[in-house]
Protein backbone atom coordinates (compact mmCIF):
# COMPACT_ATOMS: atom_id res chain seq x y z
CA UNK A 1 0.00 0.00 0.00
CA UNK A 2 1.53 3.32 -1.11
CA UNK A 3 2.19 6.06 1.64
CA UNK A 4 1.43 9.92 1.60
CA UNK A 5 3.48 12.79 0.93
CA UNK A 6 3.12 15.59 3.79
CA UNK A 7 3.57 19.12 3.15
CA UNK A 8 5.16 20.77 6.71
CA UNK A 9 5.89 24.45 6.91
CA UNK A 10 8.63 24.91 8.87
CA UNK A 11 8.92 28.86 10.46
CA UNK A 12 10.10 31.72 8.11
CA UNK A 13 11.83 33.44 11.20
CA UNK A 14 10.69 32.19 14.73
CA UNK A 15 11.08 28.59 15.67
CA UNK A 16 7.99 29.40 17.85
CA UNK A 17 5.84 29.17 14.57
CA UNK A 18 6.00 25.77 14.25
CA UNK A 19 2.89 23.97 15.19
CA UNK A 20 2.06 20.65 17.13
CA UNK A 21 0.29 19.50 14.23
CA UNK A 22 3.50 20.31 12.08
CA UNK A 23 5.93 18.59 15.04
CA UNK A 24 3.66 15.63 14.90
CA UNK A 25 3.79 14.70 11.60
CA UNK A 26 7.52 15.54 11.35
CA UNK A 27 7.98 12.93 14.53
CA UNK A 28 5.77 10.16 12.65
CA UNK A 29 7.38 10.29 8.96
CA UNK A 30 9.38 7.66 7.97
CA UNK A 31 11.58 9.91 6.21
CA UNK A 32 11.72 13.84 5.33
CA UNK A 33 12.59 15.53 2.43
CA UNK A 34 14.67 18.91 2.94
CA UNK A 35 15.81 21.30 0.85
CA UNK A 36 18.96 22.16 2.54
CA UNK A 37 19.33 19.64 5.04
CA UNK A 38 21.73 21.19 7.53
CA UNK A 39 18.75 24.13 8.11
CA UNK A 40 16.24 21.62 8.46
CA UNK A 41 18.89 19.70 11.10
CA UNK A 42 18.63 22.35 13.20
CA UNK A 43 14.79 22.81 13.43
CA UNK A 44 15.21 18.72 14.22
CA UNK A 45 17.47 19.49 16.86
CA UNK A 46 15.46 22.47 18.54
CA UNK A 47 12.34 20.09 18.29
CA UNK A 48 14.20 17.24 19.65
CA UNK A 49 14.05 15.17 17.02
CA UNK A 50 16.03 12.51 14.69
CA UNK A 51 14.84 11.75 11.37
CA UNK A 52 16.17 10.35 8.14
CA UNK A 53 16.81 13.43 6.19
CA UNK A 54 17.19 13.55 2.13
CA UNK A 55 18.30 16.06 0.07
CA UNK A 56 15.63 17.47 -2.54
CA UNK A 57 16.04 21.07 -3.99
CA UNK A 58 16.44 22.32 -7.38
CA UNK A 59 19.68 21.10 -8.82
CA UNK A 60 18.72 17.66 -7.80
CA UNK A 61 14.94 17.07 -8.11
CA UNK A 62 14.72 15.82 -11.70
CA UNK A 63 16.94 12.59 -9.96
CA UNK A 64 15.77 12.54 -6.19
CA UNK A 65 12.24 13.02 -7.51
CA UNK A 66 11.37 9.46 -8.27
CA UNK A 67 13.67 8.10 -5.55
CA UNK A 68 11.63 9.90 -3.44
CA UNK A 69 8.05 8.72 -4.97
CA UNK A 70 9.36 5.35 -5.20
CA UNK A 71 9.95 4.82 -1.78
CA UNK A 72 5.88 6.63 -0.59
CA UNK A 73 4.81 3.80 -3.47
CA UNK A 74 6.67 1.47 -1.39
CA UNK A 75 4.12 2.02 1.75
CA UNK A 76 6.82 4.96 3.08
CA UNK A 77 5.39 8.49 4.88
CA UNK A 78 7.73 11.44 3.73
CA UNK A 79 7.48 14.97 5.16
CA UNK A 80 8.31 17.28 2.80
CA UNK A 81 9.56 20.80 4.08
CA UNK A 82 11.74 23.82 2.47
CA UNK A 83 14.16 25.91 4.13
CA UNK A 84 11.45 28.35 5.56
CA UNK A 85 7.77 28.42 5.21
CA UNK A 86 5.24 26.25 3.15
CA UNK A 87 6.68 23.56 0.57
CA UNK A 88 5.80 24.30 -2.78
CA UNK A 89 4.93 27.61 -3.00
CA UNK A 90 7.64 28.90 -5.55
CA UNK A 91 9.90 26.15 -4.48
CA UNK A 92 10.94 22.48 -5.96
CA UNK A 93 8.75 20.94 -3.73
CA UNK A 94 6.18 21.80 -6.40
CA UNK A 95 7.45 19.40 -8.90
CA UNK A 96 7.57 16.59 -6.20
CA UNK A 97 3.56 17.26 -5.62
CA UNK A 98 2.80 17.05 -8.97
CA UNK A 99 5.00 13.63 -9.33
CA UNK A 100 2.76 12.23 -6.42
CA UNK A 101 -0.39 13.22 -7.86
CA UNK A 102 0.43 11.45 -10.90
CA UNK A 103 1.29 8.55 -9.50
CA UNK A 104 -2.24 8.80 -7.34
CA UNK A 105 -0.19 9.59 -4.33
CA UNK A 106 -2.30 11.47 -1.39
CA UNK A 107 -0.32 14.63 -0.47
CA UNK A 108 -1.61 16.47 2.32
CA UNK A 109 -1.21 19.80 3.22
CA UNK A 110 -0.36 20.94 7.05
CA UNK A 111 -1.32 24.78 6.88
CA UNK A 112 1.00 27.14 8.53
CA UNK A 113 4.09 29.98 7.79
CA UNK A 114 4.03 31.10 4.15
CA UNK A 115 5.31 34.78 3.49
CA UNK A 116 3.08 35.74 0.85
CA UNK A 117 -0.15 35.69 3.45
CA UNK A 118 2.18 37.42 6.33
CA UNK A 119 2.98 39.95 4.37
CA UNK A 120 0.05 40.85 2.75
CA UNK A 121 -1.72 40.75 5.55
CA UNK A 122 0.22 43.64 7.11
CA UNK A 123 1.42 45.59 4.70
CA UNK A 124 -1.66 47.87 4.49
CA UNK A 125 -2.24 46.91 0.39
CA UNK A 126 -5.65 45.64 -0.75
CA UNK A 127 -5.66 42.09 -0.04
CA UNK A 128 -9.24 41.17 -1.95
CA UNK A 129 -7.49 39.93 -5.09
CA UNK A 130 -3.66 39.30 -5.52
CA UNK A 131 -1.47 37.40 -7.12
CA UNK A 132 2.06 36.03 -6.24
CA UNK A 133 4.80 36.33 -8.68
CA UNK A 134 7.45 34.76 -6.77
CA UNK A 135 11.43 35.98 -7.44
CA UNK A 136 11.77 37.68 -10.95
CA UNK A 137 14.41 36.41 -13.20
CA UNK A 138 18.23 37.74 -12.57
CA UNK A 139 18.52 38.30 -16.69
CA UNK A 140 16.93 42.05 -17.30
CA UNK A 141 15.38 41.17 -20.35
CA UNK A 142 13.14 38.50 -18.76
CA UNK A 143 12.97 40.48 -15.72
CA UNK A 144 11.53 43.54 -17.74
CA UNK A 145 9.42 41.70 -19.59
CA UNK A 146 7.54 39.77 -16.77
CA UNK A 147 7.42 43.00 -15.06
CA UNK A 148 5.57 44.60 -18.39
CA UNK A 149 3.60 41.86 -18.55
CA UNK A 150 1.83 42.94 -15.26
CA UNK A 151 1.47 46.61 -16.68
CA UNK A 152 -2.49 46.65 -16.34
CA UNK A 153 -2.71 44.18 -13.88
CA UNK A 154 -5.31 45.83 -11.32
CA UNK A 155 -5.00 42.99 -8.75
CA UNK A 156 -2.32 43.37 -5.73
CA UNK A 157 1.04 41.97 -6.36
CA UNK A 158 3.62 39.92 -4.56
CA UNK A 159 7.29 39.29 -5.01
CA UNK A 160 9.96 37.87 -3.25
CA UNK A 161 13.40 39.71 -3.57
CA UNK A 162 16.96 39.02 -2.12
CA UNK A 163 18.66 42.13 -0.56
CA UNK A 164 21.54 42.32 -3.06
CA UNK A 165 18.69 42.33 -6.10
CA UNK A 166 16.55 45.44 -4.45
CA UNK A 167 17.42 48.39 -6.05
CA UNK A 168 17.76 47.06 -9.25
CA UNK A 169 14.31 45.42 -9.04
CA UNK A 170 12.61 48.51 -7.63
CA UNK A 171 14.25 50.69 -10.19
CA UNK A 172 12.69 48.25 -13.50
CA UNK A 173 9.02 48.42 -11.11
CA UNK A 174 9.10 52.33 -11.14
CA UNK A 175 10.35 52.70 -14.67
CA UNK A 176 7.39 50.40 -15.40
CA UNK A 177 4.72 50.73 -13.18
CA UNK A 178 5.45 54.43 -12.26
CA UNK A 179 7.31 56.12 -9.28
CA UNK A 180 4.36 56.79 -7.91
CA UNK A 181 3.19 53.57 -7.51
CA UNK A 182 2.68 52.42 -3.55
CA UNK A 183 4.49 49.55 -2.34
CA UNK A 184 5.04 48.21 1.13
CA UNK A 185 8.59 46.87 1.73
CA UNK A 186 8.31 43.50 4.23
CA UNK A 187 11.46 43.05 5.67
CA UNK A 188 13.27 40.20 7.49
CA UNK A 189 9.20 38.82 8.88
CA UNK A 190 8.70 37.36 12.37
CA UNK A 191 12.20 38.09 13.33
CA UNK A 192 13.37 40.22 16.11
CA UNK A 193 14.03 42.61 13.00
CA UNK A 194 10.79 42.36 11.19
CA UNK A 195 9.81 45.84 9.90
CA UNK A 196 7.39 46.93 7.06
CA UNK A 197 8.00 50.34 4.78
CA UNK A 198 4.85 51.71 3.51
CA UNK A 199 6.01 53.79 0.50
CA UNK A 200 5.97 54.26 -3.43
CA UNK A 201 8.23 52.76 -5.84
CA UNK A 202 10.33 55.83 -5.93
CA UNK A 203 10.47 56.92 -2.21
CA UNK A 204 11.99 52.96 -1.43
CA UNK A 205 14.61 53.50 -4.56
CA UNK A 206 15.62 57.05 -2.55
CA UNK A 207 15.46 54.98 0.60
CA UNK A 208 17.87 52.25 -0.73
CA UNK A 209 20.24 54.09 -2.69
CA UNK A 210 21.07 56.10 0.80
CA UNK A 211 21.36 53.11 2.98
CA UNK A 212 22.15 49.36 1.81
CA UNK A 213 19.19 47.05 2.09
CA UNK A 214 19.71 44.06 5.01
CA UNK A 215 17.18 41.02 4.91
CA UNK A 216 14.93 39.03 2.66
CA UNK A 217 12.07 41.42 1.48
CA UNK A 218 8.43 40.77 0.24
CA UNK A 219 7.72 43.29 -1.78
CA UNK A 220 3.79 44.13 -1.95
CA UNK A 221 2.79 46.55 -4.67
CA UNK A 222 -0.38 48.62 -5.36
CA UNK A 223 -2.53 46.80 -8.30
CA UNK A 224 -3.03 49.58 -11.37
CA UNK A 225 -6.34 52.12 -11.54
CA UNK A 226 -9.02 50.27 -12.79
CA UNK A 227 -9.44 51.88 -15.86
CA UNK A 228 -12.86 53.50 -16.19
CA UNK A 229 -14.64 53.12 -19.81
CA UNK A 230 -17.28 55.46 -20.90
CA UNK A 231 -20.00 53.87 -22.15
CA UNK A 232 -20.99 54.36 -25.98
CA UNK A 233 -23.94 56.84 -26.90
CA UNK A 234 -26.58 56.63 -29.63
CA UNK A 235 -24.11 59.28 -30.73
CA UNK A 236 -21.44 56.67 -31.19
CA UNK A 237 -23.63 54.66 -33.18
CA UNK A 238 -25.15 56.85 -35.60
CA UNK A 239 -21.51 57.88 -36.33
CA UNK A 240 -19.94 54.48 -36.41
CA UNK A 241 -22.39 53.58 -38.76
CA UNK A 242 -22.35 56.36 -41.16
CA UNK A 243 -18.02 54.93 -40.99
CA UNK A 244 -19.25 51.53 -42.05
CA UNK A 245 -21.87 52.84 -44.90
CA UNK A 246 -19.15 55.34 -46.42
CA UNK A 247 -17.08 52.02 -46.61
CA UNK A 248 -19.51 50.11 -48.60
CA UNK A 249 -21.18 47.99 -46.45
CA UNK A 250 -25.26 48.08 -46.24
CA UNK A 251 -27.05 49.93 -43.95
CA UNK A 252 -29.07 46.91 -42.38
CA UNK A 253 -25.36 44.95 -42.13
CA UNK A 254 -23.69 48.33 -40.47
CA UNK A 255 -26.13 48.56 -38.12
CA UNK A 256 -26.15 45.17 -37.27
CA UNK A 257 -21.85 45.27 -36.84
CA UNK A 258 -22.00 48.77 -34.81
CA UNK A 259 -24.58 47.35 -32.48
CA UNK A 260 -22.21 43.77 -32.01
CA UNK A 261 -18.95 46.51 -31.43
CA UNK A 262 -20.70 48.46 -29.11
CA UNK A 263 -22.53 46.03 -27.56
CA UNK A 264 -25.56 47.92 -28.10
CA UNK A 265 -29.28 46.60 -28.89
CA UNK A 266 -29.61 46.63 -32.89
CA UNK A 267 -32.79 49.15 -32.37
CA UNK A 268 -30.96 51.78 -30.30
CA UNK A 269 -28.46 51.73 -32.91
CA UNK A 270 -30.85 51.69 -35.61
CA UNK A 271 -33.05 54.59 -33.98
CA UNK A 272 -29.92 56.59 -33.60
CA UNK A 273 -28.88 56.11 -36.97
CA UNK A 274 -32.51 57.16 -38.40
CA UNK A 275 -31.99 60.46 -36.14
CA UNK A 276 -28.51 61.18 -38.00
CA UNK A 277 -29.76 60.31 -41.50
CA UNK A 278 -33.05 62.62 -41.16
CA UNK A 279 -30.93 66.10 -39.08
Amino acid sequence: MAGMLYLVPTPIGNLGDISIRCRQTLEEADFIAAEDTRVTLKLMNHLGLKKSLVSYYEHNKASKGNVILDRILAGETCALVSDAGSPAISDPGEDLVKLCAEAGVTVCAIPGPCAVITALSISGQSTGRFCFEGFLSTAKKSRREHLESLVDETRTMIFYEAPHKLLTTLQDMASVFGSERPVSLCRELTKLHEEVIRTTLGGAIALYTQQPPKGEFVLVIAGAPEQVHDLPTADDAAVRVAELVEEGMSRKDAIKQTAKELNLPKNVVYDAALQAEEE
